[in-house]
């Protein structure tokens, strides 16, 4: 069956993806990609914060009937 990321399969990947956005989006594509990736990343590494202190919503206050 042959290796599944050849050289060559890329570089048909590449052109077909190319065709389809067309150069001026290829290079907001990427960007974008490598920005989700990166903020995946951080989101992932980041420690969970467990001091966060719930707050509960206020009661309403009764109201004085006249």
């Amino acid at each position: 069956m042959g290796d599944l990321f050849a050289p060559t399969h890329l570089l048909i990947l590449l052109l077909i993806v190319l065709v389809i956005f067309g150069p001026s989006k290829l290079g907001d594509v990427g960007g974008a990609l490598g920005k989700a990736i990166k903020d995946f990343k951080k989101a992932v590494n980041e420690p969970e914060d467990t001091n966060k202190v719930a707050v509960k919503p206020e009661e309403p206050k009764p109201v004085d009937k006249v």
